[in-house]
């Protein structure tokens, strides 16, 4: 499979996660849901003998930069880095811990540097103190960070059978794709504005215009994993394809136009001010109705054209993201 994606146009691989055992996986272990998918995987159900033979040496084939994933505990990294030195390019540590004491992730960190000379990343949940965390791990030695892993624990039923979809003990799950990118975007957004090593933004990007959100909140670089489980490994040029022209479509000549732009244009802004109802744009409205259905405030109304009461206009904004057409603005 890493292989698979090297040829579809990825950039560089990320293994999958190995710990000192093999992972006893509860099946059903996957499953898709509205937004993306629940999963119960774990981390690695081979064993790390069978990484280190076979599929470590099969994944450095494809002439891309190798970045080995171990977890999780500070003994664990410990007994693992030395053994997977010989064919990483750069280390993730996939620490999927949720609690407050980031003293677990410090230790994790301290273990993997005393091991190798190659970069070590940090891949973080999404924590509500991820700046906090952040600066933590850069002032211990990370040379990235990877955000984020997915959110959970998580439900969903089979209606049919009134069972979880998942095969864990509770029937819980961790969500990942689509559903995910706002609160990702949120965590890269937040720890680019108070650190200087790089991240890897990574939840629900799949497709140009979500890496370029990625960049804009302040990642160097994109991982993308669910779209390619449920779409095939080609969406890495895809992708790939569809932020080129998204650049230059917006006369950008390069990533690093975009990188940090939010972080940029919000210390410019400052508070928003209402200027008012939404303005139309006539050419452009096709009269589909999809904002006048969604108006919470009845302020849209169409006959020939589009029209909305300024009086009932709350300038809440939503029928702007509901229109496909971008003929809705608001001045700013």
């Amino acid at each position: 499979m890493l292989l698979a994606a090297a040829r579809g146009g990825a950039g560089g691989l990320v293994t999958k996660t190995i710990s000192v055992k093999p992972a006893d996986v509860p099946r059903p272990c996957i499953a898709e849901i509205r937004g993306g998918l629940l999963n119960t995987e774990l981390w690695s159900e081979l064993p790390k003998e069978q990484w280190l033979e076979t599929e470590y040496k099969l994944a450095r084939e494809a002439g891309l930069p190798v970045i080995v994933g171990l977890g999780y505990s500070e003994e664990q990294i410990r007994e693992l880095a030395p053994l997977v030195k010989p064919y990483a390019d750069a280390l993730e540590l996939s620490t999927h811990y949720v609690g407050n004491d980031i003293s677990p992730i410090l230790n994790a960190l301290k273990a993997a540097k005393d091991a190798v000379d190659v970069p070590v990343f940090m891949k973080l949940s999404p924590h509500p103190n991820i700046q906090e965390i952040a600066v933590a791990l850069e002032d211990a030695g990370a040379d990235g960070l990877v955000m984020i892993n997915s959110f959970g624990p998580c439900l969903s039923i089979d209606l049919e059978t009134g069972l979880p979809l998942m095969g864990s003990k509770d029937g819980f799950g961790w969500l990942s794709g689509a559903a995910i990118k706002p609160l990702a975007l949120r965590c890269v957004y937040q720890a680019a504005r108070v650190i200087e090593i790089p991240i890897f933004g990574v939840g629900g990007v799949c497709n140009g215009r979500d890496a370029a959100e990625m960049f804009m909140a302040g990642a160097s670089a994109v991982q993308v994993c669910t779209e390619a489980i449920l779409r095939g490994p080609t969406v890495y040029g895809k992708i790939a394809r569809e932020l080129n022209a998204f650049l230059d479509n917006h006369g950008y000549t390069s990533v690093e136009e975009i990188k940090g732009l939010t972080i940029r244009r919000m210390a410019e802004r400052g508070a928003l001010k209402s200027a008012g109802a939404p303005k139309v744009d006539d050419e452009r409205c096709s009269l589909c109705g999809q904002c006048e259905v969604s108006c919470p405030y009845g302020a849209i109304s169409h006959d020939e054209r589009l029209e909305i009461d300024e009086e009932k206009c709350f300038t809440c904004g939503l029928c702007l993201s509901r229109c496909k057409r971008n003929a809705l603005s608001m001045a700013q």
